[in-house]
């Protein structure tokens, strides 16, 4: 259900007060917290409307477009939603999640980009390979990958949520399903994902690929670091295989909601005062219900900030069937296979009005004053900087 109600308390408010506690940040943190801060605010800009019918008008400012910003996620994720319902295959799907010991959330958290990539590679190639298997559905599979980081309470917690179709191409001429309600043993991905992951790490270490230093200096030495594989090698890297949904379409718009998701909706958070931020989290004692957490602001700023990507760090990817290059191509042929004609569209970009009214049936351009006017430009104002 979407809530149509303003939130009281956002993170941009937190930060307005309380940004001048943080010290010594990277560059790509300070660009996420001035986003933050500016975005919908005169800083930005934005434009003068005014009503074709009666007196009112009202300024609406810019947002910042900032992929950690809360208030700027909602119209990216409806475009991403409408695209993969074009692209839907005629089979059940499956969301599959891969997630880690807390043994190489360290290593991990002074190794984003690296750690992130082996995360991928390590969880899309154990997919495609086990369903490639004679044993298991003997197919070319596809599949949407979409990388968090985060826990319910904001601590570092990498894990990645696959969106995969259940069926695949055998021999690039034959479409062969699943079994009803089961894609592949998740033991046995559990266990191939594990041998990757080890292997990768070892690798990127033999090659001189990660950063090891502060808490985590004393992986230099090569029995250091042998001995956490071996550690983590006793670990159980859990994998989690849900069960399909009604159909594709609510896949989709389930996964949806994780594919443009960061750490902490402005929703969640409850109150902030005596500089403790309260925020609602998932009680697992009680499940469908929440409780308070509470945080010392400069705490939960630190938290916040864990989860900032590096610069131009692609989060959702697509591999197999689905990846970029042959997906168009590989999608035709399946849905020829199984007698559909149904094409892959090129949508128009629309606007984010459109979307909003599409969606929550909200008409942004209507007059709230004599709801019969539309809200026209009547001048640009221009922000007190340029942000690009």
């Amino acid at each position: 259900m979407i809530n149509n109600e303003m939130p009281k308390l956002e993170v941009a408010d937190i930060f307005n007060k309380y940004s001048h506690y943080l010290e010594n940040l990277p560059r790509e943190h300070w660009k996420a917290i001035q986003a933050i801060k500016n975005c919908r605010t005169s800083v930005l800009g934005g434009n003068k409307l005014k009503c074709n019918h009666c007196e009112y008008e009202k300024v609406s400012y810019n947002s910042c477009r900032n992929r950690h910003c809360p208030k700027c996620q909602f119209t990216a994720k409806q475009k991403w939603i409408e695209n993969r319902m074009d692209e839907l295959l005629p089979c059940q799907y499956f969301h599959v999640v891969f997630t880690l010991p807390a043994e190489l959330k360290p290593l991990m958290l002074r190794n984003k980009k690296a750690s992130y990539d082996i995360l991928f590679k390590a969880a899309s190639q154990t997919l495609k390979e086990v369903a490639l298997n004679p044993k298991n559905l003997g197919a070319e599979i596809g599949c949407i990958g979409v990388l968090h980081t985060w826990g319910q309470n904001l601590t570092d917690h990498p894990h990645i949520h696959f969106i995969v179709p259940g069926g695949g191409l055998k021999k690039k001429k034959k479409w062969v399903s699943c079994k009803e309600n089961y894609l592949l043993p998740v033991q046995v991905l559990s266990k191939v994902f594990r041998g990757k992951i080890l292997d990768f790490f070892e690798k990127a270490y033999k090659e001189d690929e990660l950063k090891l230093m502060g808490k985590i200096e004393y992986l230099k030495s090569p029995q250091s670091f042998k001995n956490l594989l071996i550690q983590c090698a006793a670990k159980d890297f859990v994998v989690y295989s849900k069960k399909p949904f009604a159909g594709p379409e609510q896949v989709i718009k389930y996964l949806g909601g994780y594919t443009h998701r960061i750490a902490i909706s402005n929703y969640r958070l409850v109150k902030l005062e005596n500089e403790v931020v309260s925020f609602k989290v998932r009680d697992k004692n009680n499940p469908g219900k929440s409780k308070v957490m509470k945080l010392h602001v400069g705490e939960f700023m630190r938290r916040f900030l864990l989860h900032v990507l590096p610069k131009g760090y692609v989060r959702i990817r697509h591999f197999g069937l689905l990846g970029s290059r042959l997906k168009k191509v590989k999608i035709a042929l399946i849905r020829k296979l199984n007698g559909i004609t149904n094409k892959v569209k090129k949508r128009l970009e629309e606007s984010w009005q459109s979307i909003l009214n599409k969606v929550m049936d909200v008409d942004v351009d209507q007059c709230p004053k004599c709801s019969e006017g539309k809200l026209v430009e009547a001048r640009t104002i221009f922000g007190l900087f340029n942000t690009a």
